[in-house]
């Protein structure tokens, strides 16, 4: 009976996506929306050509390339490397690029003239501090866009790539600033809006008893990854939302000893591990510096994320649901980079109702978190207390606009240059 139920959800959600773009590409024929893109660094395949690339040219999906039902109107630049395609995309598909972020939002004039605001800090050649946190101007983009809607006295709604910020009292600034100009705010990573193989989606309140995601990449950079996508797992969980209580970030030979503890569930990693990417050997001798995340929730649920390079290729999660284990890979994929998409579409949904596809709070508790468990590395991977992340959200109803389907298909995986 599962794979039944599980069919059958997967279809529901399939039409509900199709229905609501259906809706929203007759509503928006009148009138389509000018987005601003205020960017980092524009070149292949940084995020801005992988999000905003597909704004312009289109997105391809596993039913085919979707048109854009809203307009990129104006770009800021602050980086311009020698690798950059900005400029030549501006000139291509005429879409002016301003020199600051408030002529961008104003298409040059002096109050508010777009719809939306795409902000993406991420990549380009900035500073590293003594943490290994990358110093991304993520919350200078968003104080400036606030900066206009605040003058303006009108807001519109804003997608901010990843993490909110390196730290803590950015990120919550951040958030805080959007409450309070009553912006429609989302954020985060792709992770999330991935393949799922086996399907996998845990019932709002489903009794998980902990939960376990395998990673790999740069500590910070993919680390967040990993924690946003296993974030967007157990946010599920009966109850909902509670915070964390404390973080710990263990690198080396002490992430084997937390295993042998039973500090993390080998149980669940090997479940994660047959359901994803992984090397022939064990992990202990594929990885040669193991991280691990361990993460303990303010309602007493714990979790763990092993960052495994060597041995993990890809995402894969697992839980304990009910003393049951349950596993998904998050399934990815390169050129056209059609996660990305997915998180367009869901973008575009946001810019076109006003609505956040999914909580803001989810991308506020793993940037606060991963900001702490920084700190517990550099300070010598001790366990940090972490009363100021009492975040409380409950996880979205209705499925954000994503795959159904266990790996890419159809337009899904053709680059642009071959469409």
């Amino acid at each position: 009976m599962r794979p039944m139920i599980a069919d059958i959800r997967r279809d529901t959600i399939l039409i509900q996506q199709l229905e609501r773009q259906s809706n929203n590409r007759e509503a928006t024929m009148a009138q389509r929306k000018k987005i601003a893109a205020v960017i980092t660094e524009y070149r292949v395949p940084a995020h801005a050509d992988v999000i905003v690339g597909k704004f312009i040219k289109g997105f391809p999906t596993d039913e085919g390339m979707q048109e854009p039902q809203v307009d990129i109107a104006s770009m800021y630049l602050d980086q311009i490397p020698d690798n950059d395609i900005g400029l030549q995309v501006s000139k291509e598909y005429d879409i002016p690029v301003y020199q600051s972020i408030p002529a961008a939002l104003c298409l040059g004039g002096d109050k508010l003239a777009v719809d939306g605001v795409i902000s993406i800090g991420e990549h380009g050649t900035y500073a590293f501090n003594e943490k290994g946190q990358h110093l991304y101007p993520r919350r200078f983009f968003f104080e400036q866009i606030c900066g206009v809607m605040a003058t303006s006295g009108r807001s519109v709604p804003v997608f901010s790539d990843k993490h909110l910020s390196y730290n803590w009292s950015d990120a919550k600034w951040m958030y805080d600033r959007a409450v309070e100009l009553n912006v429609p705010f989302m954020a985060g990573s792709s992770v999330p809006l991935g393949w799922r193989d086996p399907w996998l989606e845990h019932e709002r309140d489903a009794p998980i008893e902990d939960a376990l995601m395998l990673s790999f990449g740069g500590i910070e950079s993919y680390g967040y990854h990993g924690f946003e996508g296993l974030q967007a797992m157990v946010e599920r969980r009966r109850g909902g939302e509670t915070g964390l209580a404390a973080v710990q970030c263990l690198e080396g030979e002490a992430v084997w000893q937390a295993g042998a503890d039973g500090l993390w569930s080998r149980e669940l990693a090997a479940a994660a591990a047959a359901v994803g990417k992984t090397s022939a050997e064990p992990m202990e001798e594929a990885c040669e510096n193991p991280a691990a995340f361990l993460l303990e929730y303010r309602d007493g649920f714990k979790a763990a994320l092993l960052q495994l390079n060597g041995y993990v290729e890809e995402w894969s999660y697992a839980a304990r649901v009910n003393g049951q284990v349950q596993a998904t890979g998050l399934r990815l994929h390169g050129p056209p980079y059609p996660h990305f998409s997915y998180l367009g579409l869901n973008i575009q949904e946001m810019f076109l109702t006003g609505q956040p596809q999914y909580p803001v709070e989810r991308t506020l508790l793993v940037s606060g978190g991963l900001d702490a468990l920084m700190d517990s590395r550099h300070q010598g991977h001790i366990r940090l207390e972490t009363p100021h992340l009492d975040v409380q959200y409950q996880a979205p109803e209705n499925m954000p606009i994503r795959p159904t389907g266990p790996r890419p298909q159809g337009a899904s995986t053709v680059p642009f240059d071959r469409i």
